[in-house]
């Protein structure tokens, strides 16, 4: 149940202005609950049932945003940076004023889905390192990737710093003959997080990923009709999918901790 709350804040929070902005453009008549024009800033209405119009536009309340983006090469998985663009500088402001953030990071020259929300929550489940969300990435790699690389990888490979991966699954999809060599185009399913992970697994096998992108995290899966740069907000079903697996590891970790 949506919680009451003022009209200013409503306005605030939407995007439509500072508070003292929405009280003058609520002063001046351009903002009407359920038809009638108010000029009384500091109305207590239900942002979920009253139909809320500023300047004849209705303002759509909501508390959290959930957002599917193909990320492109060149921008950083953050909410701010002061040399590179972000992620979120690729946003509408009507969007960033909820002031959502990536789940997860995607190297800089790496593109691909990554989901930005303000949930907290959603985003602790998909990222503890205890779940092991399953993650998939497609690659191409420099290098003859083959059957000694996919046992390699599906028994879990031992990384620049010492630690040893958890066993992945690496299929090879095609072999490309170049002036550089060979040049295998792989997907490979991690079920953890480390830094450069995917590019370091590699490495340890004696090979180069020139190219990265991630088409999956859990259950949701990149809408290839999105052109790099581009983002949507989930569909019901992605969202319904991504909520039940949220819950199911937070039911698993709990069962876990007690």
């Amino acid at each position: 149940m949506t919680k009451k709350m003022r009209l200013d804040k409503l306005l605030a929070n939407m995007g439509r202005g500072t508070r003292s902005e929405v009280r003058r453009a609520v002063k001046q008549g351009r903002v009407s609950v359920d038809g009638m024009i108010v000029k009384d800033s500091g109305l207590i209405l239900d942002p979920g049932t009253a139909l809320v119009l500023f300047d004849d536009e209705q303002v759509l309340y909501r508390e959290t945003i959930y957002l599917m983006l193909n990320k492109p090469q060149g921008v950083v998985s953050a909410t701010e940076d002061k040399r590179d663009r972000t992620v979120i500088d690729l946003l509408d402001p009507e969007d960033g004023v909820l002031q959502p953030f990536p789940v997860g990071r995607l190297d800089k020259d790496t593109e691909g889905l990554l989901l930005l929300t303000n949930d907290g929550r959603m985003s602790h489940e998909l990222l503890s390192p205890r779940k092991h969300v399953p993650k998939i990435y497609e690659a191409d790699v420099l290098g003859d990737v083959g059957d000694a690389d996919v046992q390699a990888f599906s028994a879990g490979v031992t990384l620049d710093d010492g630690y040893e991966t958890m066993p992945a699954q690496l299929t090879v999809r095609e072999r490309v003959s170049g002036e550089n060599g060979v040049l295998s185009r792989i997907t490979l399913t991690i079920h953890e997080g480390k830094f450069h992970q995917v590019k370091r697994m590699f490495q340890s096998v004696g090979k180069e990923v020139v190219y990265l992108r991630r088409v999956s995290m859990g259950p949701l899966h990149l809408d290839e009709t999105l052109a790099l740069g581009e983002y949507r907000e989930l569909t019901d079903s992605e969202l319904a999918t991504l909520v039940a697996l949220r819950d199911g590891l937070s039911e698993a970790g709990s069962v876990i901790s007690n």
